[in-house]
C-alpha cells in the first residue's frame, strides 16, 4: 500500500489497477471534504483546521468555498493565495500544484485522473490513469472549465468560463473553447480604467 501512495504522490505520469487504490486514503478525504462543506460559515477556524488536515499544502489564505470535493487532498498543494469558488472538484490522483494569486471559478474541475480509450480495457474497470495538473502564479480559470490531466497553465493567463483544457497553455494569454485554445496575448488594453472604479 506504501508503493500505491508513493506512486501516487509522484508528478509523473502512470496508469494503474483501481483496485490497488488505497481505499481508507480516499475514504479519510470523502470526510474531511463532507466535515468542511457542512461547516458553520462563520467558524472560520474549524473550516481551516480541516483543510489543514486535508491537503498536502495549504496556507491559511486560502479561500475555499463549498461544495468542495477530493480524491485524496495529500495531493493538493497551494502555494499561497487562492480562491476556489463554489462547487469546484479536483481529483487529485496525481498531484496538483496552484501557485500563488490563482482564482479558480465556480463548478472548475481539475481532473488528472483518466480511463483507457480501449473499450475492453475500461470495460474491466480495472484500469485507470492518471497525470498531474500544474497552475503557475496569477491564472484565473472561468467558471465550469475542466482542466485534464497533464496540463500545465502558464503564469498570468487567463482561461475562459467552459473551456476543456486538454494541452498545456502559455503564459500571459487568454484562452479559451472546447478545446481550449490560445485566443490571444494579454496586453496593456486589458487593464480596467481605475476611474470607473465606483467603490
Amino acid at each position: 500500500m506504501t508503493d500505491v501512495l508513493s506512486r501516487i504522490k509522484q508528478p509523473r505520469p502512470y496508469a494503474g489497477n483501481a483496485m490497488h487504490i488505497p481505499r481508507a486514503a480516499q475514504l479519510k478525504a470523502r470526510s474531511l471534504c463532507w466535515q468542511f462543506n457542512h461547516c458553520d460559515p462563520a467558524d472560520v477556524a474549524r473550516q481551516h483546521d480541516v483543510l489543514m488536515r486535508l491537503f498536502g499544502t495549504y496556507h491559511g489564505s486560502v479561500y475555499l468555498m463549498p461544495e468542495f470535493h477530493c480524491d485524496f487532498g495529500f495531493n493538493i498543494h497551494f502555494k499561497g493565495f487562492a480562491l476556489v469558488n463554489y462547487n469546484c472538484v479536483m481529483l487529485d490522483t496525481s498531484p496538483i500544484v496552484i501557485g500563488r494569486s490563482v482564482l479558480l471559478g465556480p463548478g472548475v474541475v481539475l481532473a488528472c485522473a483518466g480511463h483507457p480509450l480501449d473499450p475492453g480495457q475500461r470495460k474491466s474497470g480495472a484500469y485507470e490513469t492518471s497525470a498531474p495538473i500544474t497552475i503557475a502564479d496569477n491564472v484565473w480559470i472561468g467558471a465550469n472549465t475542466t482542466v485534464c490531466g497533464g496540463v500545465e497553465i502558464g503564469e498570468g493567463s487567463v482561461i475562459g468560463a467552459g473551456s476543456v483544457v486538454n494541452k498545456n497553455i502559455p503564459a500571459g494569454v487568454l484562452a479559451a473553447g472546447v478545446p481550449c485554445k490560445v485566443l490571444r496575448q494579454l496586453n496593456s488594453a486589458d487593464k480596467l480604467d481605475a476611474s470607473a472604479f465606483e467603490f
